[in-house]
């Protein structure tokens, strides 16, 4: 539509010129004089694609009928366009050559003509409106253009290369941490399996070495579970999805391990209790692995500060919700004798929070607090 509008404006302009409201009337037909400003036109609307018809025909038009218009523009482009001084000087040259023409045919004829093309003064004076400062204006523009481009250019290398510095920051961070958690965590959980194996050899009941054994058995899981996480740590992003240099990574654990994490805790000497409300039926694997991680974390919780307090795992599918409630009872009185007190376990307090983010990960809720009862009340609700 631009380029429209600026083939009618040349087409107009043309017009006025040759008519002689704004430069050099002409005694041609007015038919013919229509012609050639809308030949003007049509280049000017085809200079998108190239500018030297519209060169082609501001030369013409400009040394018979001194019709600058279509001149004007081409200079312009011809600036813009042109990116060599031979190029430019060819096009002042033939420029020169154009005005000598008209020159020649202003001493021809008489009047407007001869005394706008001919004369001195007036010749260089057009030159310079018609040609030079449209050139100028045309290399300024480009000039500006390129600049502009550089400056955008170099900005998207420094982001680029800022992105770059900023990922390789992050993974030897990454790195850092996980050799940190290989060299300290690793390194005592398999002291625990170890102790764990030569306790269940040495057992002299079978209690004992029931107990034992399932130690082992949980920190060999870790063991895999800190494997899996070391290799996410260790991994670039994009290949997060591939596999480790040890081999495939493990699934992540769903609803069907649950059953498997309630039998080991129930072996620490915790009754739990589950619940399954509404018809079962699949959901995402995120949704599937956040539930897990509710239940974990809010049965590691009893273990740790209810002590053998039983707890009630419901999970209740919804239309569009699956909701996940882990409620503890009130903790029996702590036993204490005065030999061997009973140590807390240790934790750093982000648990309920880390589990939190999760959960709105995800667009749900979760929500914690204690009971009149003494208990505990973790509940998720996640969209599924």
């Amino acid at each position: 539509m631009r380029f429209v509008l600026l083939g009618f404006g040349v087409f107009a302009v043309s017009l006025l010129v040759v008519h002689g409201q704004v430069g050099v009337p002409s005694s041609l037909p007015f038919p013919v004089l229509t012609a050639i400003a809308a030949a003007a036109g049509v280049a000017a609307w085809h200079v998108r694609r190239s500018w030297w018809p519209l060169a082609v025909v501001g030369a013409v038009g400009y040394a018979w009928l001194v019709m600058w218009p279509p001149l004007m523009l081409a200079s312009y482009y011809a600036g813009l366009t042109l990116s060599r001084s031979r190029g430019i000087a060819a096009y002042l040259g033939g420029c020169l050559v154009v005005c000598g023409i008209s020159a020649l045919v202003g001493e021809w004829q008489e009047g407007a003509h001869r005394l706008a093309t001919a004369s001195p003064a007036n010749a260089v004076a057009m030159a310079l409106a018609v040609i030079g400062l449209p050139l100028a204006l045309g290399l300024w523009v480009r000039a500006r253009r390129e600049v502009l481009e550089a400056a955008s250019e170099r900005a998207e290398r420094l982001e680029r290369e800022q992105v770059m510095r900023a990922e390789q920051a992050r993974s030897q961070e990454r790195a850092r941490i996980a050799r940190e958690m290989h060299d300290v965590v690793a390194h005592r959980v398999s002291l625990i399996v170890l102790h764990a194996g030569a306790m269940e050899l040495r057992a002299a009941d079978d209690d004992t070495a029931r107990s034992a054994a399932m130690i082992a058995g949980i920190g060999r899981e870790a063991l895999a579970n800190l494997r899996d996480v070391l290799g996410v740590l260790r991994s670039a992003p994009h290949e997060l999805l591939g596999e480790d240099a040890g081999g495939a990574r493990r699934p992540p654990p769903t609803l069907d391990d649950l059953d498997r994490l309630l039998d080991q805790t129930r072996a620490l000497g915790i009754a739990v209790t589950r619940h399954d409300e509404g018809e079962a039926r699949p959901v995402e694997a995120s949704v599937e692995r956040t539930a897990y991680r509710v239940v974990q974390e809010a049965l590691t919780n009893v273990h740790k500060h209810a002590g053998n307090a039983g707890a009630d795992v419901r999970i209740r599918f919804g239309a569009d919700v699956l909701q996940v409630e882990v409620r503890n009872e009130a903790p029996p009185p702590p036993y204490e004798t005065p030999r061997s007190p009973r140590e807390e376990l240790p934790g750093a307090g982000w648990g309920l929070i880390g589990l939190r983010e999760r959960v709105e990960l995800l667009g749900g809720t979760l929500r914690t607090n204690a009971e009149d009862d003494g208990g505990f009340l973790v509940s998720a609700r996640i969209p599924a």
